[in-house]
């Protein structure tokens, strides 16, 4: 999948994001992307009764503060498959603390909606979306991590006014996101 180094972030034309899915909708198994072995690669798998609620991918040319492609939560009307490229407008953005032993890391993810999507594509910002989503988006990932056995810290910070910032680095493009007040 050379695809996948090749992607740019965006489409300069429309502005919207490029995700490629890595798991999708309704799936207990979790996919991730693997450079190494140029396939993807079954990372784990959720217990009984827990799926995925969204389809979850990654931001191609990207490196979060966690060393991995920057991790994206796409509302969709239907699941796409592993692989799918799916553009998307950015909504705004989960701030995720993983702590795991003495151990903190940053972990955030973006949430987007695809933008071919009859159901909330006329959506502009996370303001927009009805609390009890919100609520549980919180509890996947607060039970996600859970799981792994770390705690997880969500916080859902201001509007998104002002987008993301693509900043070139040393070899991959590096993602820096901001998030501004509104007024």
């Amino acid at each position: 999948m050379k695809l996948l180094r090749k992607l740019k972030p965006f489409d300069r034309k429309s502005g919207n994001l490029n995700v490629v899915i890595d798991t999708p909708k309704g799936s207990r198994n979790k996919y991730a992307f693997d450079f190494k072995i140029n396939a993807y690669k079954l990372k784990a798998v959720l217990p009984h009764g827990t799926v995925f609620p969204f389809d979850f991918g990654s931001i191609p040319g990207t490196v979060a503060e966690d060393g991995d492609p920057l991790d994206v939560l796409v509302l969709m009307d239907e699941p796409v498959f592993i692989g799918c490229l799916v553009e998307t407008r950015l909504l705004g953005v989960i701030e995720a603390e993983q702590i795991e032993a003495d151990k903190t890391e940053r972990n955030d993810r973006l949430i987007a909606v695809a933008a071919e999507s009859h159901t909330n594509g006329a959506l502009k910002s996370l303001q927009k979306l009805d609390s009890k989503l919100i609520d549980e988006i919180e509890h996947f990932f607060v039970s996600y991590n859970r799981k792994s056995h770390k705690e997880a810290k969500v916080g859902f910070p201001p509007p998104l006014k002002s987008g993301i910032r693509f900043q070139r680095g040393s070899r991959k493009r590096s993602v820096i996101y901001y998030v501004q007040t509104s007024g």
